[in-house]
């Protein structure tokens, strides 16, 4: 690999990534360098790393670094900017396509206006509830949904806990999100000793219209302005607990997202995506 990194940045409803290319026959970056150039203050600044590869059976696979340089399965939002990057680079024969991912492929289809890329629909699959599949601590079979659950400081609310690819425990809320102390109790909540590989966290509130306010605590990055296995993991477990219907708005702090759930069990993730600007890093910075 080149010393200069080459990449693109994108964002969907301010949940932002960084597109590399796979380097081929040299080294990938490590994840102290995906770190240093996720940071926000010393470095370019996202919420994830996406390297784009060959996948397996179709042209292309992500892999998926977060901002504190772990690894991630999936994003919705990192799916639907990868797509909206290999059409405008020209890579796509059509606006759709097939994506490899470490949670298994994932289809795409773009919204154009004007030649350009404004949105983006991915299939997100099916949700999983046994708390082996999560993973949840307990019966390998048993399932955690609609349950009181004690998010600390002597407050008990309902949650649901699932699997979209990766781990997600949804707070059903009575009150707006915007109330509750999402940074504090976010992090106390992703180490819970209930969940052994960490959770992403959902503070959801159904508005009388079926649409959902939500604040998200992502696992490896923190709160983020918004993200697309939460939208879908809010869609599952409050269409449980039929508080939602089939479709609806999912609002977030930057901004909305749709989330559907078909009668198969597939839930569909759409909303805008944006190209924000490419450049490129000297890699000898990012130790």
């Amino acid at each position: 690999m080149s010393d200069l990194v080459a990449f693109a940045k994108y964002e969907a409803a301010g949940n932002d990534f960084l597109i590399v290319e796979d380097p081929g026959d040299g080294p990938a970056l490590s994840p102290d360098e995906a770190r240093s150039l996720c940071e926000r203050w010393f470095g370019v600044g996202a919420d994830g790393l996406i390297t784009v590869s060959r996948g397996i059976g179709v042209p292309f696979a992500m892999r998926l670094t977060n901002a504190d340089g772990t690894d991630a399965a999936i994003s919705g939002n990192g799916l639907r900017c990868l797509a909206a990057h290999l059409h405008e680079r020209g890579r796509l024969e059509s606006p759709a396509v097939d994506i490899e991912t470490a949670a298994g492929l994932r289809h795409a289809e773009l919204e154009l206006a004007g030649g350009r890329v404004v949105g983006a629909t991915v299939e997100m699959g099916a949700p999983e509830f046994a708390k082996a599949a999560i993973p949840m601590r307990g019966a390998a079979w048993e399932t955690f949904l609609g349950q009181p659950f004690d998010i600390g400081g002597g407050m008990t609310v309902t949650a649901s806990a699932l699997s979209m690819g990766n781990p997600h425990l949804v707070l059903f809320l009575g009150e707006d999100p915007e109330r509750f102390h999402v940074e504090h109790i976010g992090p106390a909540l992703e180490v819970h000793e209930l969940f052994p590989q960490r959770v992403n966290v959902e503070f959801a509130r159904v508005r009388e219209d079926g649409s959902v306010d939500v604040r998200v605590w992502e696992r490896g990055v923190g709160e983020t302005l918004a993200c697309g296995t939460e939208a879908c993991a809010v869609a599952v477990a409050g269409g449980e607990a039929g508080l939602v219907p089939p479709r609806f708005t999912v609002r977030f702090r930057g901004g909305a997202l749709t989330a559907e759930r078909r009668e198969d069990g597939t839930v569909l993730l759409g909303g805008p995506v944006r190209h924000v600007f490419d450049g490129t890093v000297d890699r000898a910075g990012l130790a």
